[in-house]
């Protein structure tokens, strides 16, 4: 009798497992060929490093130090109270929650999270800039945000001994208000340590791995509202289309039936505008100040034109970490995903450009739909808040420096 037990809980554990091995095999088989490869394009992640040709300072370790304590730091600003963090802060995705940024005075556009920024070609809702480090560059000096300027900037530096310290050994000199590069060296600081904000893999990655390698505890583990949210995203909705790879966006522009009106009487020309203003920068990768020398990287912006269809475009952000960045769309105009999975339901097609690409038409989602979709978007957060950024280690003169913290910049910029 006692024998028997045993055996009986040996059985039953062997029976469980092949009905979990089962189970998983029809999950995968559920999905066809061609829905398992597109899963797969969205990933690995996280993407393997690449550093920034356009800048000297990509990956070094003393210029990420002087970037991370610059972007905590608001004496930069006009008011000394505006800092990057200000509107990107870390403990809400690098955004800041509201619809439009504030900085010495309200914007017009939500702030973009700063998760991932690396990977992105054009940069900001507009892609008014082509490397990371002129899109730091241009809040630093833009006097709706921060107001600063080259003065104030070589002030900030040679009054604290780490932060001149910093610049010095990044650059081999020490920050001067009338050295033309000052802001730009900053700005390549700051965007030398953006590089290192990276999330972290999500549900969804773990569930996409484990369907390469055909783990079936793992496969398990996945919500059955998530792969119907992944079907439909992969489907029916089409969202994949412009949400594509392990970013979850192309990193191109379109229009999406947002209003581009400025209240009262002003419209946001979006892309069209990105682009003309791209063009007339002194900091694109066309100039002087970017280090390919070869300006392999400047292709894109070379060929760049605007035109008639790009008035009113927006750039296809990322869908990483979307549950930390609400409210959503470039004007911050919805304040829940639901309500963004709302929109595309009940699209106006009326409201869509007549010379773009007609790809959009309303989806017409059922409750239960619009409760998947919900679930895969969900899933492409990780599970867990994220950590807050650890302040690299102080690399001067090859010593340990002791840093005061950074001051805290004002949340409302005021």
């Amino acid at each position: 009798m006692n024998e028997r037990v045993p055996r009986r809980l040996s059985l039953a554990v062997v029976l469980f497992a092949l009905a979990t091995l089962v189970s998983a095999t029809e999950e995968i088989t559920e999905f066809t060929s061609a829905e398992l490869g597109r899963i797969a394009a969205h990933g690995p992640w996280p993407l393997p490093w690449t550093g920034d040709p356009g800048n000297r300072v990509s990956g070094n370790a003393a210029a990420i130090r002087l970037g991370r304590d610059l972007f905590f730091e608001p004496r930069l600003s006009a008011n000394r109270r505006v800092a990057c963090a200000t509107c990107h802060q870390p403990e809400r995705g690098f955004q800041d929650g509201r619809a439009v940024a504030r900085g010495l005075v309200d914007d017009v556009r939500n702030t973009p999270s700063l998760l991932n920024v690396r990977h992105q070609r054009w940069f900001g809702w507009d892609g008014g800039h082509d490397s990371l480090w002129s899109a730091s560059l241009r809040p630093i000096l833009d006097a709706r945000e921060m107001g600063g300027n080259a003065a104030r900037a070589a002030r900030v530096l040679r009054d604290k001994a780490a932060l001149d310290c910093h610049y010095r050994l990044a650059f081999g000199k020490p920050p001067h208000a009338s050295d033309p590069e000052l802001l730009v060296n900053i700005a390549k600081a700051i965007a030398a340590w953006q590089e290192t904000l990276v999330s972290p893999p999500s549900a969804f990655d773990t569930f996409r791995d484990a369907l390469e390698r055909k783990d079936a505890r793992a496969i398990a583990a996945y919500p059955a509202a998530a792969k119907r949210g992944l079907r439909l995203f992969l489907g029916r909705g089409q969202c994949a289309t412009c949400h594509a790879g392990p970013l979850f966006s192309n990193g191109e522009f379109g229009d999406i039936g947002i209003p581009f009106f400025i209240k009262p009487t002003g419209v946001d020309p979006g892309r069209q505008g990105g682009i003309k203003r791209l063009l007339a920068s002194p900091w694109n990768l066309l100039g002087t100040y970017n280090d390919d020398a070869a300006r392999n990287n400047a292709t894109g912006t070379q060929h760049l034109r605007p035109e008639h269809r790009n008035f009113g475009e927006f750039k296809v952000p990322s869908l990483r970490n979307l549950t930390l960045t609400a409210p959503y769309m470039h004007n911050g105009s919805l304040a829940t995903l639901r309500e963004v999975v709302r929109h595309y339901s009940d699209l106006d097609e009326d409201r869509l450009h007549a010379d773009g690409e007609r790809i959009l038409k309303p989806l017409k989602l059922s409750a239960e739909e619009t409760d998947d979709l919900l679930a895969f978007l969900e899933s492409l957060s990780p599970s867990e808040a994220l950590p807050t950024p650890v302040a690299p280690p102080a690399v001067c003169g090859g010593r340990i420096i002791a840093v005061a913290p950074a001051p805290t910049p004002s949340r409302s910029g005021r």
